[in-house]
């Protein structure tokens, strides 16, 4: 399916993207990992992991996308990273207040420094990241039907 030379973009395009797609998604992956130390965050890392994606699509086409996420497993992320956000915030609620820490301190600069920061940040990147890639995927058919 990767090899179709009838779908997607040109050659060129599909080997820098077989090169650089691995690369971006990690990146987002570590933006959303170290959004607590470093400009970033779930936000931004949940896009650039959506990107990723997106990338994959454009250069062979969506079929090739789709079948690395499909309809279900999009869906179910999505509610993983809601569910995983709702809970942080209610465990700290258990604890006294919305979205008390309930997480030991560490040291700063420290990976595992901010309690439950790192937490949201996975889930809200989760959220975003897979809910971008389903808004874009949704924009691909709806401009195929016309």
């Amino acid at each position: 399916m990767i090899n179709n030379p009838e779908t997607g973009m040109t050659l060129i395009v599909k080997t820098i993207t077989r090169l650089t797609v691995g690369l971006i998604l990690l990146f987002g992956i570590y933006i959303i990992l170290h959004g607590h130390l470093s400009p970033g965050g779930g936000f931004a890392g949940g896009v650039i992991v959506a990107l990723s994606f997106v990338h994959l699509m454009l250069a062979f086409g969506k079929d090739v996308a789709v079948s690395r996420v499909s309809k279900n497993l999009a869906s179910n992320l999505e509610s993983i990273g809601a569910m995983m956000f709702l809970l942080v915030a209610l465990l700290g609620f258990l604890r006294g207040s919305f979205f008390l820490n309930i997480l030991a301190k560490g040291s700063p600069f420290n990976l595992f420094s901010a309690g439950t920061i790192p937490l949201s940040n996975i889930a809200i990147g989760i959220k975003v990241g897979v809910g971008l890639f389903a808004i874009f995927l949704a924009l691909v058919v709806l401009e195929r039907s016309k």
